[in-house]
């Protein structure tokens, strides 16, 4: 499996086969309308962009002059080049709302110089410390990413033992306890703190509290298991531990903004 692969587009076929990779990528002409966690973003020339899960990216529509330089990056070698830094914590969170950072000229130009050497390098495979090569490419990508999502949000110090908790808050979330486990006080337990403590955390890092990110997960799990017909919404129900069909409807109908028996019909 190749840790990096340039692309000059997006294409569903080449997002959803990249289950497990970061996309990272720049609109340099045209637009294009891509659905991520159930929502259209709109990107334009000078926008970057930062899709955290490749296939949970679907690419809408675009126009015929649509051109963008992207960077897919498998996770654990995006983790590997990451810098010792809290503030990917607090960007994380924020690009699960929003992937796209609108740039200006010279921060364009800089992200743009950044992608187009991982491209560069990436032909080096004779180079002695070829993979040392790359995670140092990647890691001056998500540094300038880092300084473009501070310049835009504003940037915010995190201590250790704070990023420590969100991590193992969203750790709990990536491994599936959402779909037994909907209550904040659960994940509190677990992590040795009060629900309020972990509430108040989560929120001052991400703009948003525990339980959105908890109903945001098992959301987009709804979602995704919609789609699959040889489910049934009693299936559906019963592997997310809900009581019960109409309990499903109504999380769905909340959440998601349709009924899913709409859907199947």
């Amino acid at each position: 499996m190749q840790n990096i692969i340039i692309e000059n587009t997006l294409d569903n076929s080449t997002m959803h086969a990249l289950k497990g990779y970061l996309i990272h990528g720049l609109c340099t002409t045209g637009s294009a309308i891509v659905r991520f966690n159930e929502h259209d973003f709109t990107i334009h020339p000078n926008d970057s962009f930062i899709f955290v899960q490749a296939e949970r990216t679907e690419l809408i529509s675009k126009s015929d002059d649509f051109h963008a330089i992207v960077v897919y990056v498998i996770r654990e070698f995006t983790e590997l080049a990451t810098p010792l830094s809290n503030y990917g914590m607090r960007g994380g969170l924020m690009l699960f709302h929003d992937p796209l950072m609108p740039l200006n000229a010279t921060q364009a130009e800089r992200c743009r110089k950044n992608l187009e050497y991982i491209g560069v390098r990436l032909q080096e495979k004779h180079h002695h410390f070829y993979r040392d090569l790359l995670l140092n490419a990647v890691q001056c990508m998500i540094i300038d990413f880092f300084d473009f999502h501070a310049e835009i949000y504003g940037e915010t110090e995190i201590s250790e033992k704070v990023a420590n908790l969100v991590q193992s808050f969203l750790s709990m979330l990536n491994d599936g306890h959402y779909r037994k486990h909907r209550e904040v006080s659960y994940y509190a337990d677990a992590l040795g703190v009060s629900a309020k403590h972990l509430s108040e955390t989560v929120k001052l890092y991400s703009g948003s509290p525990a339980i959105h990110w908890i109903n945001r997960y098992t959301a987009l799990e709804v979602a995704r298991l919609l789609r699959n017909p040889t489910l049934t919404l009693q299936d559906i129900a019963d592997m997310l531990s809900f009581s019960s069909v109409s309990y499903l409807s109504r999380f769905a109908t909340k959440h998601l903004g349709f009924n899913p028996s709409d859907m199947r019909r």
